[in-house]
């Protein structure tokens, strides 16, 4: 496991459109500690362990290098008084995951207290497992209600294996860590045939609100919002994850398992919007986001990427118009 700082990042510069025409790279600086209210930021995980021990395709260990280009020319909305840190990334290398996500832990508690607003990258949605453990060194879950919001096509509760945990395990190893009263869990996006009779079982035995990716129609916005508001009810806090796979095959095909059906982007971001809303009303806010399973190696066009960046600019600049 090695821990690589930012790099410096490049892109298209408009000098002859005046201080109107900046770009993502240019708004980037560094890691620094000394952040504000002004300040988010951006941390990598680089792991392609979790998939692998998931019997997925590999290649998401590229992802974070991989968003980090396609956001470097998207044009600036975030205002000119936000500003973004880059933490570096977290590459774990071998079979050493566990080891990376306690790095990876240690680099979200640390990285917390200097920004708004901190968005991991993966790797693999084992990423979700070291950046909760993170947010946990800083918030307690037994004593602030941190609601989870994973958009997903999988539960991701399978039980750990001999090979340990992967891509597949890290919301039910929350549930085991922190136990069943600290566990608040929204699933939405689920693909029917890709999770086991099982995986619903345990989900409904750990009280998880969850819907299928069939009932995430353009048409079905107002009710899946409903059920976010639901869930929100009492949280003191929200944590978004995103794995890339919840999206049609077509607007991400560069992931470990594209969907066959997929939740259309407008519903995704619909979403997105709803629950920035509601975290601007609850004492916590959403202090941590997460964007995983970007694999670059089956990614044509870069058209997943693309995607990835967007959600990247939706979720860490506020001003930005959905």
């Amino acid at each position: 496991m090695t821990y690589k700082p930012a790099s410096n990042w490049e892109g298209r510069v408009d000098m002859e459109e005046g201080p109107g025409a900046i770009r993502w790279h240019q708004k980037v600086s560094p890691s620094s500690m000394d952040g504000s209210s002004s300040t988010v930021g951006l941390l990598g995980f680089a792991c392609d362990v979790g998939v692998r021990r998931n019997k997925g395709r590999l290649g998401a260990a590229a992802g974070p290098s991989a968003l980090r280009r396609q956001l470097a020319n998207l044009a600036w909305h975030g205002g000119a008084n936000l500003s973004v840190r880059d933490f570096g990334t977290v590459e774990v290398e071998g079979d050493a995951l566990e080891q990376g996500q306690e790095e990876l832990a240690s680099r979200v508690a640390e990285a917390l207290p200097s920004v708004r607003r901190l968005l991991v990258v993966g790797g693999g949605h084992e990423t979700a497992w070291g950046s909760f453990s993170g947010l946990a060194r800083r918030f307690d879950p037994k004593t602030t209600r941190i609601g989870i919001i994973n958009l997903d096509a999988h539960f991701d509760l399978r039980m750990t294996g001999q090979r340990g945990p992967s891509s597949g395990t890290p919301f039910a190893q929350i549930a085991e860590k922190f136990g069943r009263e600290a566990f608040h869990y929204c699933c939405l996006g689920l693909a029917r045939t890709s999770n086991t009779d099982s995986l619903f079982k345990r989900a409904d035995e750990l009280g998880v609100s969850y819907r299928e990716d069939r009932d995430m129609r353009l048409s079905d916005i107002p009710e899946v919002l409903k059920q976010v508001r639901d869930f929100c009810q009492g949280l003191d806090m929200i944590y978004l994850t995103i794995d890339l796979d919840v999206l049609p095959h077509y607007q991400a095909p560069g992931v470990s398992a594209p969907a066959a059906r997929g939740v259309p982007l407008e519903v995704v971001e619909a979403v997105i919007a709803e629950v920035e809303h509601i975290a601007a009303s609850l004492p916590k806010g959403m202090p941590l986001a997460e964007i995983s399973e970007l694999n670059p190696e089956f990614d044509e066009s870069g058209v997943t990427a693309k995607t990835a960046a967007l959600l990247a600019d939706t979720i860490l600049c506020p001003n930005r118009r959905l």
